[in-house]
């Protein structure tokens, strides 16, 4: 596919005005030039001491107020999380096969930067349209197909939100050399949680002037004292398993992808939402991963310990507390973008009501859980490997098919069944190169079938890749047809 230029002046045109499609704005903002700052000024939208906000609900149309330093800093604080330290074991790969410093280093580049790159696609069409992420779908799929990713979303989004006000709790327990006082923890985290999602522009703000600059700060601080303390490369001269730990980053990089739109919709330019979160999150996890790394193999391998390699330098616990105060940004995230997903389907439903409700529902079934299973973390990855084909499908109908001429996101938006098929072919082949071990019968089953078709997954081919390359060439090969539906109106 064609790579799509992150100006506003080239590739597909804007969707139907996404607060026409239904909504009754202003008469002063009816008439000025789609897209001009008059017409987003003065449309209804909640405001925080003179600060304009996000709207309250679907089909207000969104201020712009973003530019490419706040899209940096949003980007920079979500590409570094605690999880990401602890999953450079993925990357290192098992105790007597790990891949060398240099290679491992170099996949978490390389991964970073393949995904992070459809992460500012899909950040460069929410700019355009100014619809959030699963309402976009509804100029993919229509309306009422929207609705199947939609609720995966929420799932998703639900079942990470949980797990990271337990990441919270337990740096917090870490730092506070406690295992006791989890649920003031828990609780802690789900309110600050709910509170910046009530305002989630301010959120971005406090992001960009303050937490940005701590979390800088911490990280260099980390990387300075790791790196004096030497790092052994117990894999020195071992690229075997390469593309495997690229594969692990590009999946990595892309789990963003479905949540993207929710916070460029607010972007001045799509410029700014492209190269913003491109270069803000390639760099932070970049940064975060070879961090992580570092703290790995100090911890000889284990990464039960990782965090004694951060507690064990000089004021160690009061940088590791910098990380676990921003992880706050990662459960925002999740919670903000439920919330933007159930307002695909009640567009209509104040989004402070959906925000707070999704925020006291995550805390809850946090303080349900002691510890997640195997089979959970495979629960979530197959919902996540549902997005990776149907991001391939999204990008190349917007810039090739009919999104040519502009999508139409309205509440009737007419169902594109033939859509469905190349994103069904795309989950196909990744299941088929790496089926998620969700259960015995899953599992099974995908064995099977590449028994049948007598293939052997190598380890060139990567799930991601295959999985967004397949699709994207079936959904070209369709536009022909695709081209012949309606437009926006």
């Amino acid at each position: 596919m064609p790579s799509a230029s992150p100006s506003s002046s080239s590739g597909a045109p804007a969707s139907k005005d996404f607060s026409e499609s239904s909504a009754t704005v202003h008469s002063d903002a009816a008439t000025a030039a789609p897209g001009s700052t008059a017409a987003t000024a003065v449309l209804d939208r909640p405001e925080r001491d003179g600060r304009v906000e996000a709207p309250l609900v679907l089909d207000t149309e969104p201020p712009r107020t973003l530019r490419f330093r706040d899209h940096f800093a949003l980007w920079m604080n979500l590409g570094v999380s605690l999880i990401g330290f602890t999953t450079a074991a993925t990357v290192l790969g098992a105790p007597g096969s790990e891949l060398s410093l240099a290679a491992a280093i170099t996949a978490i580049v390389a991964g970073t930067a393949v995904g992070t790159a459809m992460l500012g696609v899909a950040a460069l069409i929410g700019a355009r349209t100014g619809a959030p992420a699963m309402a976009n779908l509804r100029g993919l799929f229509g309306t009422r197909l929207s609705y199947v990713p939609t609720v995966l979303n929420i799932v998703q989004c639900l079942g990470w939100g949980v797990y990271e006000l337990l990441v919270i709790a337990m740096g917090a327990q870490t730092v506070a050399h406690t295992e006791g006082y989890r649920w003031v923890f828990v609780v802690l985290a789900g309110a600050v949680t709910t509170a910046l999602t009530i305002w989630p522009l301010g959120a971005i703000a406090v992001l960009r002037r303050f937490v940005a600059a701590a979390v800088a700060v911490a990280m260099v601080y980390f990387t300075v004292q790791l790196g004096r303390h030497g790092v052994p490369d117990p894999g020195a001269g071992n690229w075997h398993g390469f593309l495997r730990a690229t594969d692990a980053m590009i999946a990595v990089s892309i789990s963003f992808v479905p949540l993207a739109a929710d916070y460029t919709r607010h972007s001045r330019t799509p410029r700014a939402a492209f190269w913003g979160s491109f270069s803000g999150y390639t760099i932070a996890q970049v940064w975060c991963y070879v961090l992580g790394l570092f703290a790995l193999l100090q911890a000889d391998g284990d990464a039960t310990r990782i965090f004694d390699s951060f507690l064990g330098v000089w004021a160690g616990w009061v940088f590791l507390l910098v990380l676990v105060l921003r992880e706050t940004d990662q459960s925002f995230a999740n919670v903000y973008s439920t919330a933007m997903s159930v307002h695909n389907l009640l567009p209509r439903v104040d989004r402070r009501v959906l925000t707070g409700g999704t925020g006291l529902l995550i805390t809850v079934l946090a303080l349900q859980i002691t510890e997640f299973t195997d089979s959970y973390y495979a629960f979530l990855g197959l919902i996540g490997s549902v997005f990776v084909p149907m991001f391939a499908v999204l990008a190349v109908d917007y810039f090739l098919g009919a999104g040519r001429r502009g999508w139409n996101l309205a509440d009737d938006a007419p169902s594109r069944w033939l859509m469905l098929l190349p994103w069904a072919l795309g989950f196909a082949v990744y299941q088929l190169i790496a089926p998620t071990a969700v259960a015995g019968w899953w599992t099974d089953f995908w064995t099977s079938v590449q028994e049948v078709l007598h293939f052997t997954p190598q380890e060139w081919t990567s799930a991601s890749l295959f999985g967004f390359l397949v699709p994207a060439l079936a959904t070209w090969a369709l536009t022909p047809l695709t081209r012949r539906q309606p437009a926006a109106a």
